[in-house]
């Protein structure tokens, strides 16, 4: 059901009428920060919570005039992915009702389908690793025919870089194949794409809000996960520990981050993405291949969780300005 929840700031017992903002949101703790931001504000808002929820189709329209979607497309690793349709019907029916959804069905559907979003790159001429989509592991092998070794099998429906295996053979590929060793996903498509080695060993994941450049962070690899979300990573580069990391996975302690601002044509490029894709808030992940310093972009990402102790790590706090975007949508909503 749809819970709405006063700001505490307020003191208010019911915001049913009263609060023009709303988060649909799964994940219990990622967005305690924006939350916290609003109260300080003295904001109302509702909390949609996602897998309890349910919506009639010939109903009234909502009582908010704005929508935050903050579903996660890692729903599914904690027993939540019934959701995520679920959203995607949910948000084009209150776009349907002409209500402003935040990261709306456009934005959630390039979220939820890694090969949609490298379909998206290919259409607006940008580098992205090469890839073959699958919906039967038995295709795996033949799809990586022509591709570089090493090659990773990556889950279509992810978040995080949960269930992305590497093979450096076709015969390794070949016999988790035989064996049923890979798992596609949630949507059961996946893609079987070139490993791209890291110069540096580093990527860079560069966040945006309103379609323009917020901040860029690189991202140190331990080797040993594609679990990458910048939110749970557990020191900056000089190997502090970060306050209220690893809301996910605190073993990922070996992941160091670092702020850095991108070339401008890097910026361009990130900003050329989200708008095609029709997120106003988001990020973009890019690698530099080691052996011949091409740039890949292969992450698009309609849901941001902002680095962890960002002051420390970027040297201001990015959920005051997405605060300052979402009292801004409200706004421009009530006239």
């Amino acid at each position: 059901m749809t819970t709405a929840v006063a700001s505490p700031a307020t003191g208010s017992e019911s915001v049913s009428s009263a609060a023009a903002l709303a988060f649909l949101y799964e994940h219990p703790r990622w967005f305690a920060p924006i939350f916290t931001e609003l109260d300080k504000r003295e904001v109302l808002y509702q909390k949609i919570y996602a897998p309890d929820h349910i919506y009639d189709v010939s109903g009234d329209a909502p009582s908010f005039r704005v929508l935050f979607n903050r579903m996660s497309p890692s729903a599914d690793r904690r027993g939540h992915g019934t959701g995520i349709l679920h959203t995607l019907a949910y948000l084009e029916h209150l776009e349907l009702l002409g209500a402003r959804v935040v990261n709306g069905v456009k934005a959630f559907r390039y979220e939820i389908s890694k090969a949609l979003q490298l379909s998206l790159l290919r259409s607006l001429g940008i580098s992205y690793p090469r890839s073959r989509v699958i919906h039967d592991p038995r295709h795996a092998a033949a799809a990586a025919e022509g591709l570089r070794y090493p090659v990773v099998v990556k889950p279509n429906v992810g978040g995080s870089g949960a269930g992305i295996v590497r093979f450096d053979s076709p015969n390794d590929l070949a016999a988790a194949a035989d064996e049923g060793a890979l798992q596609l996903g949630f949507d059961h498509i996946a893609l079987v794409q070139e490993f791209i080695p890291a110069r540096e060993g580093r990527i860079t994941r560069v966040e945006t809000l309103n379609g323009k450049f917020l901040y860029a962070i690189h991202v140190h690899l331990s080797g040993q996960t594609f679990d990458l979300c910048p939110a749970d990573i557990c020191q900056t580069a000089r190997g502090e520990a970060l306050q209220n990391a690893c809301v996910v996975e605190a073993a990922k302690a070996g992941l160091k981050v670092e702020g850095y601002t991108p070339p401008p044509e890097v910026i361009h490029t990130i900003e050329r993405i989200v708008a095609a894709a029709g997120i106003d808030v988001g990020g973009i992940e890019y690698i530099v291949d080691d052996r011949d310093g091409q740039i890949y972009y292969y992450d698009v990402n309609a849901l941001s969780n902002f680095v962890a102790d960002a002051p420390r790590v970027i040297g201001f706090d990015p959920f005051v300005h997405l605060a300052d975007f979402l009292e801004g949508e409200v706004a421009r909503a009530a006239k």
